[in-house]
């Protein structure tokens, strides 16, 4: 059952990523709205549904580390993992918006959650500002796509020849809809499957929160990064990431915060390693992106090898393993660097860029 379970929920995570990117990138041509735009917002708030049913969830269940370590870890997993095989697959090319507006954004957001953790606890005053973020961000997106809409109808007029099937808002619509319910089911159905296989295992449930869960609700991501690459929308395979990643932070913990009795505790290990990971992560699509402003293959390679690393990491942590501290060496070894590096590429291209 489990076996015919993962194989359902994989077939429903492609199915479900085909008919999101087809209506989202018709859609976005019927209202004058770039693709970019779609997929920081519709596609990114849809496929980050699993997320915040998780995290709400755990949280209405007192699980509430579960609910922080969901959306930490999905957002790690997001940009190593999603962009990287995306971009193995195919390169992507990187709009400049993302460069100049959406990766500061999501980095702004990181650094908030940052400092909002560091009294160990997110309570609902911290909460609220982050959804009042979101609502403001999601306003601003619509607002500048309006500005942009002759200039986008001409530049993608050939997503949508007249004739198509599709052509009609209310079936785009339609498409969305039907495309992220089978993302939802797919994802659960999958996470439900692999931790059935890592308990029969002898996995423990706490590596398994870490990897499985944030990995498994990070799937509508892969799957729709992936079906847009390779279909050609890569602006919406790159800002589903981007996206997905800001909407993690100010609406799932937003919301989960926000619901949370007597705020959303934060853990001395989350605090300690990870958040400063998530960061690092996210600062360092900046020298990437900036450049050629693409993501080549060796990018991607070297994206899936670092969340490798750090998985490892969680599963030697989670296990109490003697190799613990060779492991956390290795890995403020390799983040640290890295870190200081994009910092130094960032500086030295800026009027590179600008120019």
């Amino acid at each position: 059952m489990d076996l015919l379970l993962f194989v359902l929920g994989l077939l429903a995570l492609v199915l479900g990523a085909e008919l999101l990117v087809r209506g989202s990138s018709r859609l976005a041509l019927s209202f004058g709205i770039s693709p970019l735009v779609v997929g920081l917002t519709v596609v990114a708030l849809g496929t980050s549904a699993p997320e915040l049913a998780v995290s709400v969830g755990s949280t209405l269940r007192g699980s509430s580390q579960l609910a922080v370590g969901n959306v930490v870890g999905s957002n790690i997993f997001n940009v190593l993992f999603v962009l990287g095989i995306s971009a193995l697959i195919v390169p992507l090319t990187v709009n400049a918006q993302i460069i100049r507006q959406e990766v500061p954004i999501m980095i702004g957001a990181s650094i908030l959650l940052l400092v909002q953790a560091l009294d160990g606890v997110l309570d609902r005053a911290e909460a609220g500002l982050l959804l009042l973020l979101l609502v403001t961000y999601t306003v601003f997106l619509v607002r500048q796509a309006r500005r942009a809409r002759t200039a986008v109808v001409e530049e993608f007029a050939d997503l949508a020849p007249p004739g198509r099937w599709d052509r009609h808002w209310s079936i785009q619509v339609l498409l969305i809809l039907v495309g992220l319910a089978f993302l939802v089911i797919g994802a659960n159905s999958l996470v439900q499957a692999a931790t059935s296989f890592a308990q029969s295992l002898g996995i423990s449930d706490l590596v398994i929160g870490l990897t499985i869960v944030a990995a498994g609700t990070s799937l509508p991501e892969v799957a729709t990064s992936i079906s847009a690459a390779v279909r050609g929308e890569r602006d919406i395979a790159i800002g589903n990431v981007v996206g997905s990643n800001t909407f993690n932070i100010l609406g799932c913990l937003g919301v989960t915060g926000f619901l949370a009795e007597g705020g959303l505790p934060i853990s001395a290990a989350v605090l300690g390693f990870d958040l400063w990971v998530m960061l690092a992560v996210a600062i360092a699509c900046v020298p990437v992106f900036l450049t050629g402003r693409r993501i080549a293959r060796w990018e991607g390679g070297l994206f899936l090898l670092y969340y490798v690393a750090y998985a490892g990491y969680l599963v030697v942590a989670a296990t109490n393993n003697p190799l613990l501290p060779t492991a956390r060496g290795v890995m403020l070894s390799f983040v640290l660097p890295l870190t200081i590096v994009t910092l130094v590429v960032s500086v030295l291209r800026v009027p590179e860029s600008e120019a």
